[in-house]
């Protein structure tokens, strides 16, 4: 494992030690080791950060035109490629993601820096018509939205900062970026690499710490912007915390995405499809396909073939070649996922499959689990699990899995598996999530954009909708 300097911040272009002695330990989840010992950002380390970036915002870099910021981001794509075993490697350490998708990741965070690199070139006002009188002008000027607060997840840590730099550096703003407690040393490798990249120093900055740290950043008057992802719980602090200079915020919160398989669907694409959904990265990805609602004709035998692929995944050693499946990535996630487990089985759900703990003798691991049985009003149907645990409810009409598939207060993804474009169009349009895949699960790409309904958040990530959360539109008037 590369050296990692601890217990430090990462703040106007340097490592720099916090106010205080405050530290946090990060634990590998594979093996329950200490990985690094971390500092917490108190007020005054936030309040530094937050100097910096406007610092950083006031002085040259306020005025680099999009060209040096294409630049700066295609190096810094390189960078990352160049550095992309690192990367993972951290990640892997600190997550318990299989190490091939953790290098998987890594390349395509590169790809992201390159999308947002071309994006920095698409900045552009308008000259608008207006009735006043012919030689008054009337025009539109689009600037950076200013000092950016990043709080960032643990499932994926190296693409969601790069969901968040990305846009900050295409547009011109800067950066105080808190990742997940329990993964913050890709975002501070990311911070150097940032600097060797040629980014001026305060554009972007690191701050660790736990919830407390974030509160500060969300609520700081300093911080024009608030860009999250993570669960609805702190998503919801998060707008209390924004009231004060009423901050923009862009908010991409929990899931709880149904799989629906109507009874002409390809069964063989549509189960290994869905047991992808589900347990790829321990099921902690927002977007998993976490209930699966199957038309009663196809019930028993899609289930079972879901269990297959289920029963076929090799858990174990997230360093390993090989391993499909690693562990949930904290004790208090493990624990967590366990709980909805027992409490779907007293609430009548059968286990199909799963259930146990992989019969690793350390780390935190889960099998992959699969439920039938579970009514849509229950806790597991309801709740946002963030592991590898398939929920199985029947439906017998379309407007039953209509019904189903909206029956949550959540509203990111879905997922259609039909043969019938009919059905698939009238779910296409019925259905309330910010994303609906007919016959797939491959759908995302830089390109298009990814954003939920209800209590799964709002705003836009990627996509040219993105660039839109970190810009303000200037309306301007001239005489001639």
């Amino acid at each position: 494992m590369p050296e990692v300097r601890t217990p430090q911040m990462f703040v106007d272009g340097a490592f720099v030690d916090a106010a205080s002695d405050a530290t946090f330990d990060s634990v590998n989840p594979a093996t329950e080791e200490v990985v690094a010992r971390l500092a917490v950002a108190g007020e005054r380390d936030v309040d530094r950060a937050v100097d910096a970036a406007r610092a950083a915002l006031d002085g040259p870099w306020g005025n680099t035109g999009p060209r040096e910021r294409q630049r700066l981001l295609m190096r810094l794509a390189g960078l990352v490629l160049d550095n992309a075993e690192e990367l993972a490697q951290l990640d892997t350490a600190e997550v318990g993601i299989p190490i091939a998708r953790s290098r998987g990741l890594a390349m395509a965070s590169a790809g992201l820096l390159e999308w947002y690199a071309a994006l920095s070139r698409t900045v552009r006002g308008a000259t608008i018509e207006n009735n006043r009188p012919a030689d008054l002008i009337s025009s539109t000027l689009r600037q950076p939205i200013g000092v950016v607060g990043a709080i960032t997840p643990w499932n994926t840590p190296l693409p969601m900062m790069m969901w968040k730099l990305g846009p900050v550096l295409a547009t011109g703003s800067t950066l105080v970026h808190k990742p997940a407690e329990i993964s913050s040393l890709s975002a501070l490798r990311m911070a150097e690499l940032c600097i060797e990249a040629g980014v001026p120093d305060g554009v972007v900055n690191v701050v660790t710490g736990n919830g407390g740290t974030g509160a500060l950043l969300a609520e700081h008057r300093g911080v024009d912007k608030i860009a999250f992802t993570g669960s609805v719980a702190t998503g919801q602090a998060i707008v209390r915390a924004s009231a004060g200079n009423l901050k923009r915020l862009t908010m991409e919160l929990g899931g709880k995405s149904p799989s629906i398989v109507f009874a002409d669907a390809d069964l063989d694409r549509a189960a290994a499809s869905v047991a992808r959904s589900i347990f790829d990265n321990s099921g902690q990805v927002c977007v998993a396909g976490s209930r699966l609602l199957v038309q009663d004709d196809v019930h028993d035998e899609f289930v079972d073939r879901v269990a297959e692929h289920a029963r076929a995944l090799r858990v174990g050693d997230p360093l390993a070649d090989g391993t499909d499946m690693g562990p949930v990535a904290s004790k208090a996630q493990w624990e967590k996922v366990k709980d909805f487990v027992a409490g779907a089985l007293e609430d009548g759900a059968e286990l199909t499959t799963g259930g146990g703990g992989a019969g690793q003798e350390k780390g935190y691991y889960v099998e992959p689990t699969v439920l039938t049985g579970v009514a849509n009003h229950s806790r597991l149907a309801q709740g946002e699990v963030f592991g590898p645990v398939l929920g199985v409810t029947r439906f017998s009409t379309l407007d039953d899995a209509v019904a189903l598939a909206n029956g949550t207060d959540f509203g990111l993804s879905s997922y259609v598996w039909t043969t019938n474009m009919s059905t698939a169009n009238t779910m296409v349009r019925r259905i309330k999530a910010g994303i609906v895949q007919v016959n797939t699960i491959e759908g995302l790409d830089p390109a298009v954009p990814v954003g939920g309904h209800g209590m799964s958040g709002y705003g836009k990530e990627l996509g040219l909708e993105q660039l839109d959360e970190y810009l303000s539109t200037k309306s301007v008037w001239t005489a001639r």
